[in-house]
């Protein structure tokens, strides 16, 4: 579960701001330990346990009363069941929290739908006043932390089976989209653990005579419109891929700019309109919903014949 373990591995960014930020302040559900801050600041780590609209109330009463708080809480509950909680006592009252989402997308694969996280981007880049950020290596993880601790209201970081990508150190800009490949034939517009599928997808689309620009979508909301229109306008061809529901998601984003400039076609690869509903490892479960290099590759380069 890298979700889980890069999620909780930002107790040490989160313990090195708190020395020099006596307000920085760590609400948890129920996750155990966020060493080293919760070792070297425990009288301001809270463990509420498992109960996610209390999670976001607590910490946004802690907001209100001039704390910085970030939470902690699996991205399928704390986006779903606290979806209230972060609407009106976070966006709505201005509180500004900062959550820490693992086990996103498709990671909880072996435990069920019930475990997936395939609606929060689109339900969290609908309220007003949130920034959406979805990291796609673990160190940009990191660097997502500390940029969200400078914006004012809520932000909300997805943290999935991201994986290092090698000689990545891209400074983490909110709303900029970091083109790791360029490419002239489509362009696959990629966010979170997706981002290292589409690397790979361009790899083997480089073999078949395809040329892949590859886009970081690590922002969600602000999203990078003038990266995607200069996608539209170059290349004219976009792929997004995502763990997510293609409706309301990144794919949705990128629609509704497409829809208003008139330019460029688009695919969006990620679940339909269904629930997936086989219990497999992460890997498998990729490969079963077409989101695996080979499936991106392919379904990339029949987008450009």
């Amino acid at each position: 579960m890298l979700g889980f373990v890069y999620a909780l591995s930002q107790g040490g960014v989160l313990a090195e701001m708190a020395e020099k930020n006596p307000n920085l302040v760590v609400v948890s559900q129920d996750m155990g330990p966020v060493s080293p801050f919760s070792d070297q600041f425990p009288d301001r780590f809270f463990d509420v346990g498992i109960s996610e609209g209390n999670l976001i109330g607590v910490a946004a009463g802690l907001a209100h009363a001039g704390k910085l708080p970030f939470v902690v809480g699996m991205a399928p509950f704390v986006s779903m069941r606290s979806f209230e909680q972060i609407r009106t006592d976070c966006s709505y009252n201005r509180n500004g929290i900062k959550i820490l989402a693992p086990c996103s997308g498709l990671e909880g694969g072996h435990w069920g739908a019930t475990h997936h996280a395939v609606e929060d981007l689109a339900l969290l880049r609908l309220i007003p006043g949130m920034t959406v950020l979805c990291p796609g290596d673990p160190e940009e993880g990191a660097r997502a932390v500390r940029a969200a601790a400078e914006v004012e209201g809520p932000v909300y970081i997805r943290f999935g089976f991201i994986q290092p990508i090698e000689g990545y150190s891209e400074k983490f800009v909110i709303g900029k989209a970091p083109v790791l490949r360029e490419g002239s034939d489509v362009a696959l517009l990629a966010t979170g653990a997706s981002v290292t599928e589409a690397l790979r997808a361009h790899d083997l689309l480089k073999e078949q005579g395809v040329s892949a620009r590859v886009l970081n979508m690590h922002s969600i909301k602000p999203i990078d419109r003038e990266a995607i229109e200069k996608a539209a306008e170059e290349i004219g061809r976009l792929v997004t891929v995502e763990e997510h529901f293609v409706s309301g998601g990144l794919g949705g984003a990128v629609a509704e700019i497409l829809a208003e400039t008139g330019k460029g076609r688009l695919l969006r690869l990620g679940l339909k309109d269904e629930f997936v509903m086989d219990v497999a490892p992460y890997p498998d479960i990729l490969k079963l919903v077409g989101l695996d290099a080979e499936s991106v590759a392919a379904s990339a380069k029949s987008f450009v014949a």
